[in-house]
């Protein structure tokens, strides 16, 4: 199968690449290469013979309409995208402008190429979303429960809101022209490459170079943490094999607290970058970001029931086998802590 993967330099995005050209597959990587995107991601593939590099903007209409003739896809899958909530909240016009316009343009430039080829039923249109479409769980499992697919969208942050717009447009393209799309909705992905303004990396690097850990609130927030490669096996699962017109929700089985996320990498860094005191005691409490959803909670039965896909890391291995990766690439993290904005506290709605 040949694979146009768009935001393929990008977290997500490259661990897709990765295991798409492990697995014997062709991919033609579509990146526009902004601030979160790193070739570096993609290193180790960059060289195979399935693989291709197209530097472009999913805006781009001219760019996606040749693209898509000189490569002809038999799917796409799409994970360009802005992602992080704190910089939807400073500045929210470039969410809607990539996540909604760009997925547009896409739409679009796919279904001209799709009905010029004559409107193959083999041909996938794969949209990967978030569990933040759904807006916020109350805390307590039992009583609270997940989210699932039937779950009425909820977005609470500009972030959110735009992929929700994003979704509701493929649903759109599929019922309105036939589009043969599927959907997969994620939880919090973690894992190598992870760009450093994200929480895990955050934890990591700040207790390495000795500086505060912040936690927003209290640090009660939970969220089910999905390793990124577990994640691309899911992705590359449903758009060979899911129903058209359906959606799926991944998610990592592993719901957890901030706090007890964070005490838990700090006792990982105890174990294996050893000083006199505990990592823990650089943990502290920022004033929390507004409308910080209180949990997330995925409910995979119909991918498990439908496709046979369950997490294979649990939370423990995922957490050591990251630490290990920030601890052995410090070239990579370095590097990309220069870039503009990380580092520095975002989404206050100032």
């Amino acid at each position: 199968m040949k694979l146009l993967v768009t935001g393929g330099a990008g977290f997500i995005g490259s661990a897709v690449v990765r295991q798409a050209i492990r697995d014997g597959h062709e991919v033609v990587n579509f990146d526009a290469l902004t601030y979160a995107a790193c070739l570096d991601n993609v290193a180790e593939v960059a060289d195979a013979p399935g693989y291709a590099f197209e530097h472009a903007d999913i805006r781009d209409r001219a760019a996606l309409d040749r693209i898509f003739a000189a490569h002809r896809p038999d799917a796409v899958m799409h994970l360009a995208a802005e992602s992080h909530v704190d910089r939807s909240i400073d500045g929210p016009g470039t969410f809607i402008e990539t996540n909604v316009m760009g997925t547009f343009h896409l739409l679009e430039a796919a279904r001209a190429y799709w009905t010029a080829r004559g409107r193959p039923d083999s041909f996938r249109f794969h949209h990967i979303s978030t569990d933040e479409v759904y807006g916020s769980l109350g805390p307590d499992p039992e009583t609270d429960g997940q989210f699932t697919e039937d779950t009425p969208y909820d977005p609470r942050s500009p972030y959110s809101a735009s992929k929700a717009s994003s979704d509701h447009l493929v649903r759109a393209w599929h019922e309105t022209y036939g589009l043969p799309v599927v959907l997969t909705n994620c939880s919090n992905n973690y894992g190598p490459f992870h760009f450093p303004e994200k929480l895990v990396p955050v934890v990591i690097l700040r207790a390495l170079a000795g500086e505060p850990i912040p936690v927003y609130g209290r640090g009660e927030n939970v969220r089910d943490w999905l390793y990124v490669e577990d994640h691309a096996d899911a992705l590359l699962t449903v758009v060979q094999r899911g129903a058209v017109g359906r959606s799926y929700n991944i998610g990592g089985e592993n719901e957890a607290r901030n706090i007890d996320l964070v005490r838990n990498i700090c006792k990982i860094l105890d174990a294996k970058r050893t000083k006199n005191t505990s990592y823990s005691q650089q943990i502290t409490f920022v004033e929390d970001r507004p409308g910080h959803d209180l949990r997330y909670a995925i409910d995979p039965g119909r991918i498990a029931t439908e496709l046979g896909w369950r997490p294979s890391v649990t939370l423990e291995q995922g957490l050591e086998k990251t630490v290990d990766w920030y601890l052995e690439n410090e070239d990579w993290w370095r590097a990309l802590q220069a870039r503009e904005g990380v580092g520095r506290r975002l989404g206050t709605g100032g």
